[in-house]
């Protein structure tokens, strides 16, 4: 049995016995708050635990790093919607600690692909139709700013409603501790 198999046996069981209940809310945040955040498996829970947030409260939107990539990327239209249409206020950016996408780059991610079998001509067509490899996988650096990097965006961003208050985290994977940005 799979991961994946073992999962869907925990949904069918989790369904039958109504757990959902606990869980049910609106699509609209309670706190008015959206939160961009890194894919880390360490956040999963600790993010949540450590603000006191739960189900209903927020607007969660991860990826990679917690990262834009590009002003009209998928994360900025989630945030627009979320203000627009669902009521969010107030935007948090929350890099942390230990973060995988440190330190990656263009070359070596374009390496690790070939390493797994994407063959050159696929590399080349994704180039020759406007994928801009050094953006679309750049990493960062240093947390702190890249965090700032991404607030200064959003804060300057043309679509963006002023009205909107935006800040940036960094939190502590080890502890849960927010240290602001």
């Amino acid at each position: 049995m799979t991961e994946i198999d073992k999962i869907l046996k925990y949904n069918e069981e989790f369904v039958e016995r109504g757990e959902y209940k606990k869980y049910q809310t609106s699509k609209y945040p309670d706190k008015k708050i959206a939160i961009l955040t890194c894919m880390d498996t360490r956040l999963v829970e600790l993010l949540p635990a450590a603000l006191g947030i739960k189900n209903g409260d927020i607007k969660m939107i991860k990826n990679a790093g917690g990262m834009i990539t590009s002003p009209f990327d998928s994360v900025v239209r989630s945030l627009l919607i979320g203000i627009i249409e669902l009521g969010v206020e107030e935007v948090m950016v929350i890099g942390h600690t230990d973060c995988g996408v440190a330190h990656i780059n263009e070359e070596m991610m374009i390496e690790h692909l070939k390493k797994r079998g994407i063959s050159e001509d696929h590399i080349d067509m994704m180039k020759y139709c406007g994928i801009d490899f050094k953006n679309w996988l750049k990493g960062f650096d240093n947390v702190e700013d890249s965090v700032k990097e991404t607030v200064d965006l959003l804060l300057n961003h043309p679509l963006m409603p002023k009205d909107v208050r935006i800040n940036g985290y960094v939190i502590d994977t080890e502890t849960g501790k927010l240290a602001r940005v």
